[in-house]
């Protein structure tokens, strides 16, 4: 009977016939009995009876042949398939290349014929209308990166925006670098062949595995990224700014399970818990307001209003306090009418100690995030302060001072001087601070 073959136009991607290995024509014949590979043979050798190891003369066989038409009674099997074939190789419109690569038809024949039967064919285009609206539905609940009239963005090679978006190249919907980028170098000397041992055909076999294995991998990643909209990074960004946050930490620490879930379930998850979060905040201002006695609406606006007063007011009383503080010293007056004069003006103020000389001395050192702070106690690190001394610093002066005094059961101002070699001022508050917390004694 007559089959459509699975072949194309070229003789020599056919098998070769099992009887004289040439390279088959059609029509030809396939058993029906022999299996699982194709048992396949000439006219030639079909009409001698050929026989070989399980096949006998005797089995069904098959006529593959494409010599029958399909769609129009011109146009043969064979011909349709080559005029697919040659409009994917050549594009759509460009027919005078289609009409070469087919060599029996003309173009305008290749044309008519293709936008009768596969453009405008009222069968074809409700099939396609029936697919597409399946696919509608389907995908009605999934996350859609851009809208249709959304342009994505188009960053120029290896900018800033090009390393965001991870290489992405929205014009080809794909990545510069796949992941596992070079899965297909352990394919490219594979060629199955019949002479292969049971051994080495299975050996190859798992490696097209997994090689097949990721390729899923890649799809999966892209499905994500293109179904979470983590493509266009500054717009997922801006669209997670709107969150308060701790709803934000909570987002970036679940954000490696959005693979697990779907983009609406995931989105679904951040907003419960946003939600949430919501809630417990005026869960715990109804409970203040609870404590407080306070029964009604009203009653919690005239609450928060003489909340925010009292606050205002506890911050002036604050810095009234401040204000006698520094009056208290002249010079840290004249820092502080500094201070407040810079802020006035919309100027950083620069904390200085201005003294009755007019010479101005170094602010005091900030020790946060300095290594070896934590290893100093609160004197110690008021005189690394005043001293602007860094604490590893201090630590190994104050190490050398005290090997010192025990070797010589004792120290002097001028040996301190010559084992530290630093400011003399800086040295000699150090022998002070240590002689006066005990930690040496003067020789």
């Amino acid at each position: 009977m007559d089959r459509l073959t699975s072949f194309g136009n070229d003789p020599f991607d056919k098998p070769p016939c099992r009887g004289c290995s040439s390279y088959l024509v059609e029509p030809y014949i396939k058993c029906a009995e022999c299996g699982p590979s194709p048992f396949l043979l000439c006219l030639q050798c079909f009409t001698r009876g050929y026989e070989y190891k399980k096949h006998q003369s005797d089995h069904k066989f098959e006529i593959m042949t494409s010599d029958f038409p399909i769609l129009e009674p011109s146009w043969t099997a064979q011909e349709e398939m080559a005029l697919l074939e040659a409009v994917m190789d050549c594009g759509f419109g460009n027919w005078q290349d289609v009409a070469y690569q087919m060599r029996t038809k003309t173009k305008e024949e290749c044309e008519n014929h293709y936008m009768k039967n596969f453009i405008n064919n009222p069968l074809f285009s409700s099939t396609l209308l029936s697919l597409r609206q399946m696919e509608e539905a389907r995908t009605a609940d999934s996350a859609i990166p851009f809208k249709p009239t959304d342009d994505p963005p188009r960053p120029s090679f290896d900018s800033q925006l090009s390393r965001d978006m991870a290489g992405y190249m929205p014009a080809r919907a794909d990545f510069m670098e796949e992941f596992d980028n070079y899965a297909e170098w352990d394919l490219k000397d594979i060629d199955f062949v019949d002479d292969d041992s049971d051994i080495l055909h299975a050996l190859k076999v798992a490696v097209v595995d997994i090689y097949h294995s990721r390729l899923k991998e890649r799809q999966r990643r892209k499905k994500i990224i293109r179904d979470h909209g983590l493509i266009n990074l500054r717009k997922f960004q801006i669209l997670e700014r709107r969150y308060p946050k701790e709803v934000q930490d909570l987002y970036d620490a679940m954000r490696r399970f959005a693979r697990v879930l779907g983009p609406i379930e995931h989105d679904k998850f951040i907003e419960n818990h946003a939600l949430e979060f919501e809630l417990q905040r005026e869960i715990r201002r109804l409970q203040e307001y609870r404590k407080e006695g306070i029964r009604t609406f009203c009653g919690a606006k005239v609450y928060e209003r003489v909340k925010r007063a009292r606050e205002d007011e506890r911050s002036k009383r604050n810095m009234l306090c401040e204000v006698l503080q520094y009056l208290q010293d002249d010079r840290a007056c004249q820092q502080w009418l500094h201070k407040q004069a810079a802020i006035d003006a919309g100027i950083t103020p620069v904390i200085t100690t201005i003294t009755t000389s007019g010479r101005r001395s170094a602010p005091p050192l900030n020790l946060t995030g300095l290594p070896g702070t934590e290893k100093l106690n609160e004197r110690e690190k008021e005189l690394c302060q005043v001293v602007r001394l860094v604490p590893g610093a201090y630590l190994e002066y104050k190490q050398a001072l005290l090997n010192e005094c025990r070797r010589q059961g004792g120290l002097r101002l001028a040996q301190a001087r010559s084992l530290i070699k630093i400011d003399v001022n800086k040295t000699r508050k150090i022998y002070d601070f240590l002689i006066k917390e005990g930690y040496i004694n003067k020789a």
